[in-house]
C-alpha cells in the first residue's frame, strides 16, 4: 500500500519542483508521469499491464497529449505483430512441433560427451526462443534435461546443463524481432521518434550475430569443467504427424516471408508492388490460414482455435501500449530534448564505452526489474540523449535493448532463470556466481555486435 501512495505523492513533488526550478509545465508534468510509473513498474504493488493504463489518464489530463492522440498508441503496428506472433506460437506449442524441433537439434548434434549435450540443448533452445517465448522453449527441454541430469552424479554436469537452459533462452531471443518483448519496444519507439521502420530483416542482422558469437562464450564458460565419464541417451523422435507438419509449413512459410519482405531487391512485396504492407500484415494473415486449416485429425478441427488463441498474454500488449503513449508524451512535451541536453558530457567518452558502459548497467538493472518495464522506460529516454550527443538514437537504444534480456545471475531476473531453479537443482549461489561473469562478458559481446553491425 505504501507504494501506491508514495508514488503519486512523489509524482507531485516532482512536478512542483521542476516548475519551480523553471522546466516548462509540460515536461514537468510528463517527468511527474514518468516517476508514477516508474515506481508503479518497478515495486509492482499493483500488475504491470494495469500500471500501464496511467499514460492513457495522466498525460491527457495534463495537456501533453490530446485522449485520442494517446489512443493511437493502442493501434500501432508492433502491437498487431506482436499479437499475431504471440498466437502463432500458441499453434506451434499445442501441436508439439517445438519439442520435436528441439530434441532433433539435439540428436543431430551428438551426445558423445557432457559439453557436446549441453551445447546441443543450448543450441536448441536459442532456435526455439527466436520464434516462440523463451518459457515454453526451456519447458519444452526441461524434462529431457531433467531426465539426463538424473542419470549422473557429475555436479558441474547439472549445473551447466541447467544453466544453459536457461540462458540460451534469454539470448535466443534477442535474435528475431518477435523473439522477446523488449526487441519490439524498441522497434515501436524508435517507429514513432524517426518515423522509419525498423523491420524484421534489419533486426535479425544485429540480433543473429549477437546470438552466434554469444552463445558460444556462455557454453564455453558453463562447460570449462565438464567431463563425463560415460555418454548418455536421449529420448527418440516418434514419426511426425499431419498436424505437425502443417503447424510447422504455415509457420515456416511466416517466417520466409517476414525474413523476404524487404529483401533482397526489395524483397517480394517491392516486386509485388505491395510496399505498404508490414511485418504484423504477415503475422496476421498466417493466424488466419491457422484458423481455417484443417489439422488433419477431422474436418471441424483447425490448426488453431479461439480458446487456445485467446490464451495470449494480453497484458504484455497493454504494457506495450502504454510504453508507446508514454514515448509519445516524453518527445511531445519537450522533456526528451531536457534530458538529452543534461546528458551532453557523455558525448565525451569514447563511443564504445559508452555503449559498454550502458549495456552492463542495464544488465544488473534487470536482475531485479522487469525487463520490459525497463525498455520502456529506456528508450525515449536513451533516444533523447543520443540526438542530443549528435549520435544515431539506435546507437544507444539498441545495447540497451540487448542488455534487458541478458540478466543471468538472480532467479527473478528472467522466466527461464525462475523455470530452472524452480527444479530444485540449483542455487541460487551457484546461478549468481555464473551468471556475474556472463553478465561482464555478454555486455563486451554485445560491445562488439553493435560497433560492427549498428
Amino acid at each position: 500500500m505504501k507504494h501506491i501512495l508514495l508514488a503519486p505523492i512523489s509524482a507531485l513533488l516532482s512536478l512542483l519542483f521542476a516548475t519551480q526550478m523553471g522546466m516548462p509545465l509540460a515536461a514537468a508534468s510528463a517527468l511527474a508521469v514518468i516517476i508514477w510509473v516508474a515506481w508503479w513498474w518497478i515495486s509492482e504493488c499493483i500488475p504491470l499491464p494495469v500500471t500501464s493504463l496511467l499514460p492513457f489518464i495522466l498525460l491527457p489530463l495534463g495537456n501533453i497529449l490530446t485522449p485520442a492522440a494517446a489512443a493511437q498508441a493502442l493501434g500501432d503496428n508492433i502491437i498487431l505483430l506482436f499479437m499475431g506472433a504471440f498466437m502463432l506460437a500458441k499453434a506451434v506449442e499445442a501441436s508439439g512441433v517445438h519439442k520435436r524441433i528441439a530434441l532433433g537439434l539435439v540428436a543431430r548434434m551428438g551426445t558423445g560427451n557432457g559439453r557436446k549435450i549441453i551445447i546441443s540443448f543450448m543450441v536448441a533452445t536459442a532456435f526455439l526462443s527466436m520464434w516462440i517465448s523463451n518459457t515454453a522453449s526451456v519447458l519444452a527441454l526441461l524434462p529431457v534435461a531433467l531426465a539426463l541430469i538424473d542419470a549422473t552424479d557429475d555436479k558441474n554436469f547439472q549445473r551447466a546443463l541447467l544453466l544453459g537452459l536457461a540462458y540460451a533462452g534469454s539470448l535466443g531471443g534477442i535474435a528475431t524481432l518477435v523473439g522477446t518483448p523488449p526487441n519490439l519496444i524498441f522497434a515501436s519507439i524508435y517507429q514513432n521518434i524517426t518515423g522509419q521502420e525498423f523491420g524484421f530483416t534489419r533486426w535479425l542482422g544485429i540480433g543473429l550475430p549477437l546470438v552466434i558469437l554469444g552463445l558460444p562464450v556462455i557454453a564455453l564458460w558453463l562447460t570449462r569443467n565438464v567431463k563425463l565419464a560415460e555418454p548418455l541417451q536421449l529420448p527418440q523422435n516418434t514419426a511426425m504427424t499431419s498436424y505437425e507438419k502443417r503447424v510447422l509449413a504455415v509457420f515456416g512459410v511466416v517466417v520466409f516471408l517476414w525474413v523476404t519482405r524487404t529483401s533482397p531487391f526489395g524483397g517480394w512485396t517491392g516486386l509485388m508492388g505491395l510496399g505498404s504492407l508490414n511485418d504484423a500484415t504477415v503475422a496476421l494473415a498466417g493466424v488466419v490460414a491457422m484458423f481455417v486449416i484443417p489439422s488433419g485429425h477431422n474436418d471441424s478441427e483447425k490448426l488453431l482455435d479461439w480458446n487456445l488463441a485467446k490464451d495470449i498474454p494480453w497484458g504484455i500488449l497493454l504494457l506495450f501500449a502504454g510504453g508507446i503513449c508514454l514515448a509519445k508524451g516524453v518527445m511531445q512535451s519537450g522533456l526528451g530534448d531536457i534530458i538529452g541536453s543534461s546528458l551532453t558530457a557523455l558525448g565525451g567518452l569514447p563511443v564504445w564505452l559508452l555503449v559498454f558502459v550502458l549495456a552492463i548497467v542495464v544488465s544488473f538493472v534487470t536482475e531485479v526489474t522487469s525487463n520490459t518495464a525497463t525498455a520502456t522506460l529506456l528508450m525515449p529516454i536513451l533516444a533523447a540523449t543520443a540526438s542530443a550527443i549528435n549520435l544515431p538514437i539506435e546507437l544507444l537504444m539498441i545495447p540497451a535493448v540487448i542488455a534487458c534480456s541478458c540478466a543471468f545471475c538472480m532467479p527473478v531476473a528472467t522466466p527461464p532463470n525462475s523455470i530452472v531453479f524452480a527444479s530444485n537443482r540449483i542455487t541460487i549461489k551457484e546461478m549468481a556466481r555464473e551468471g556475474f561473469i556472463l553478465n561482464v562478458l555478454l555486455a563486451l559481446v554485445t560491445t562488439i555486435v553493435v560497433m560492427i553491425f549498428v
